[in-house]
């Protein structure tokens, strides 16, 4: 499902200042970028492995690249490539200076805001199709079952094949012509979230608002995931649960962390599900409830809203000693760590490079070990500009679309008490004298302002 609506030109340059977001690289650290560019890649050659990527279509800083293959009397072998950023970094030197204040890409309609000059981000570190590049290649043998029953982390070099879509990967699914790389994605990825489910994972399955340009305009764009994000998302997860392992065991690390649902919030939630007409069956867990729904009903919708609420707390987790007391992900059902996106996000790099010293048996570098400590602080200032500038992005179109529409009735699903989201255009928002939760109501618009970034509405009485 995906919906679309133009919107006429905007400026999301009041945006980018508001969040003081950095407008370019210091002069040193673009020129050690430019330098860093030029650096040999490993010795280890395994360009032998046809990996591909598989990304949103317009993506050029591609951090992952998959390969996966059965083994021979059972099982499975996956082969996940990662962006080796730590081999052209240099510490303490300009460009980690400047990629510590920025912590995150963000993303905007008009331009992304780069972790990393685009020299590296874009292009020598980016696993572009048909280019040799440095990575950190995890093996993950998984019996017939999807246990992981073997891990192996080398650098290597490594040629990705192709650059695929996600879109362009479900149609083929469908079609049933799937690239050879990736022919087994249908059958680990559906074992793999089945696994997560089992040990009471939870993954909502929210369609996402975004801003793509449309000629000299924009279109705000409702679209619901396919399949295949979840099952690339479940690679992700396999290679950041082996890696936290790894760290756990050797007593040092950095580790995304969540609580797991509160008793009270699952009670709610199960309140929500009565008044929904949603089946919760005796000894499901959330995520099982979940995946069981359709999120495009209304009652889907509000029901995975709701279940937004008992997934808060999310971080970072830095350990030198004694795990942490919490050391698990809550959503993840299992303790976990980010080390698959180092192009975008400060933290992965440093986590890479702990885990990859301690399965080689080495001692984990200063600059690495002292980092981590500092790191959960940094991220989650930087992560807060991040939620801002998508919210605000997002915000500033509703009321740009909707701006000359004021007093017009729209029809809409309540999602919570006070929110809505209407059919078109695909917009959430806040409503006055919305209350029962999955009911379809008529709504007035009484606020559409682009300077404030505000969209409101009001029940329309039967």
């Amino acid at each position: 499902m995906t919906r679309r609506v133009l919107a006429p030109a905007i400026d999301f340059g009041p945006l980018r200042r508001e969040l003081r977001l950095p407008e370019q690289f210091s002069p040193a650290a673009q020129r050690e970028a430019d330098e860093a560019a030029k650096l040999p890649l490993p010795k280890l050659d395994r360009t032998d492995l046809p990996f591909v990527t598989i990304d949103p279509a317009g993506s050029m800083d591609l951090d992952q690249a998959v390969l996966l293959l059965a083994r021979p009397g059972g099982g499975f072998r996956v082969h996940y490539a990662i962006a080796d950023v730590a081999a052209f970094v240099r510490p303490g030197g300009p460009l980690e200076a400047d990629t510590w204040q920025r912590g995150q890409t963000v993303y905007l309609p008009d331009g992304n805001v780069p972790l990393h000059p685009t020299t590296l981000s874009e292009g020598a570190v980016s696993l572009l199709p048909d280019q040799e590049r440095a990575a950190v290649v995890w093996t993950i043998d998984l019996g017939a079952d999807g246990a992981t029953t073997a891990v192996h982390v080398e650098r290597a070099r490594v040629r990705s094949r192709a650059k695929l879509s996600y879109v362009g990967v479900q149609a083929d699914v469908d079609a049933g012509k799937v690239h050879d790389s990736i022919a087994l994605l249908p059958t680990i990825g559906p074992l793999l979230v089945a696994r997560g489910l089992a040990r009471g994972a939870i993954s909502l399955p929210s369609p996402e608002q975004e801003v793509e340009p449309d000629g000299d305009g924009w279109q705000l764009v409702l679209r619901a995931p396919v399949p295949v994000e979840e099952w690339n998302a479940q690679i992700s997860l396999l290679t950041g649960v082996s890696a936290a392992r790894i760290m756990l065991d050797g007593g040092i690390g950095l580790l995304r962390t969540m609580p797991y649902p509160a008793a009270e919030a699952v009670e709610e939630l199960r309140k929500a599900a009565v008044g929904l007409g949603i089946a919760w069956p005796q000894g499901a867990t959330v995520g099982q409830v979940i995946a069981a729904l359709d999120p495009g009903t209304p009652q889907g919708a509000a029901f995975v809203d709701q279940a937004q609420e008992t997934m808060r707390g999310a971080g970072y987790t830095a350990f030198d000693g004694a795990p942490p007391e919490q050391p698990d992900h809550g959503g993840v059902a299992s303790s976990y760590a980010h080390v698959t996106a180092p192009l975008r996000r400060l933290a992965d790099r440093y986590a890479t490079e702990a885990a990859l010293a301690l399965y080689e048996g080495r001692e984990v570098p200063p600059w690495c070990r002292e980092a981590l400590p500092k790191l959960p602080e940094v991220m989650a200032e930087t992560g807060r500009a991040v939620s801002a500038a998508e919210r605000g992005a997002v915000d500033l179109t509703e009321a740009v679309l909707l701006h000359d529409r004021i007093g017009e009735v729209f029809d809409a699903v309540i999602l919570d008490e006070g929110q809505i989201a209407i059919d078109a255009p695909p917009v959430r928002a806040r409503c006055t004298g919305a209350k029962a939760i999955g009911e379809r109501v008529q709504v007035r618009l009484t606020e559409a302002d682009p300077l404030k970034r505000t969209v409101r509405f009001e029940v329309v009485a039967a």
